[in-house]
């Protein structure tokens, strides 16, 4: 356990000066008591001395207090507690090709509507992580239950040269291993959704990529955004630059690795991507505060020493 406010603990002194204050206190009535020299006659005025009992309502009580000093300094302990291991990484093309307006209003605008779709449809206990891909590959969110942190990068996804399929499939890989498995070594059910127009130009090849995510058992679902007559401008240059969609090789991807290929997609087909997922719980720790611990037992304390006191003395102390 450990303390986030150790400062006030200071507070545990008065408490100690409780219990000093009593110990004093009882001294001086146990020297009254010793004046009194009669014992026999004492005996026959008081025959029945509570004894112990005297004791205990003020040193619970006193317990009491210092439980409420410790919640009030905020502990805090490790906890394990559950939680959902099953992971979607979205994988999405930045490349300059994306900004082709075949596609109403552009490719990067349906691909960025596309992943929001999915965040309003995935199980709020679902992993999402984010991976952008241009030239090269970059995990912009590591796998988490945070909607909003995803869905902020997502609308931050900033265009740049070549498209790297390959590392893409590679950087989710990585994104997914980093959601911890079981202490037995249980593999996380995951799936990489690739939304993309298709065409690799930088990085590892597809088929390399398509190899390691068959030999983890991550299915890669590919969702082509584009047509046969896109075209981009390149700054310098105004003839248009075609870039047409590669569909055979999105296509292949999710065939080789047990995905699914869309062209056009519906909410409905986003849902089919997690579905067959299924649950499953790992357990991790997380440092928690403890201070309802603290004041729970406390009450009970007082309770307690309340009952005790009442039962005994016909007063609260």
């Amino acid at each position: 356990m450990s303390i986030t406010e150790p400062l006030r603990l200071i507070g545990l002194v008065l408490v100690l000066a409780g219990i000093g204050t009593y110990l004093v206190l009882q001294g001086r009535r146990r020297r009254y008591t010793l004046r009194f020299t009669n014992v026999d006659l004492l005996s026959t005025v008081a025959p029945r001395r509570p004894g112990w009992r005297r004791h205990l309502p003020a040193g619970l009580f006193l317990v009491a207090l210092a439980l409420l000093v410790v919640a009030w300094a905020g502990p805090t302990a490790p906890v394990t507690v559950p939680v959902e291991r099953a992971t979607v990484v979205l994988a999405i093309d930045v490349s300059l090709s994306m900004q082709a307006t075949d596609v109403d209003p552009n490719r990067l605008a349906a691909a960025r509507s596309a992943a929001l779709d999915f965040l309003a449809v995935a199980p709020p206990e679902l992993n999402v992580g984010l991976v952008t891909f241009s030239g090269v590959a970059t995990i912009a969110v590591p796998p988490t239950t945070d909607r909003d942190l995803v869905a902020d990068a997502i609308e931050r996804m900033q265009l740049a040269e070549r498209t790297a399929t390959g590392e893409a499939i590679f950087a989710s890989l990585d994104a997914i291993s980093l959601v911890p498995p079981d202490p037995d070594g249980t593999k996380v059910p995951a799936a990489i959704v690739l939304m993309s127009d298709g065409a690799t130009t930088a990085g590892r090849p597809n088929d390399e990529a398509v190899a390691a995510a068959v030999e983890a058992q991550v299915p890669v679902t590919t969702i082509a955004f584009g047509t046969d007559e896109g075209t981009i401008t390149v700054p310098g240059d105004p003839t248009p630059v075609a870039v047409p969609v590669d569909r055979a090789a999105l296509e292949a991807i999710a065939e080789e690795t047990g995905g699914s290929y869309f062209s056009a997609v519906t909410a409905g087909e986003l849902e089919d991507i997690y579905v067959n997922l299924g649950s499953s719980m790992g357990y991790t720790t997380e440092e928690q505060e403890v201070t309802g611990w603290f004041v729970g037992s406390a009450l009970i304390v007082l309770i307690t020493t309340g009952t005790l006191s009442l039962v005994w003395f016909s007063r609260l102390p």
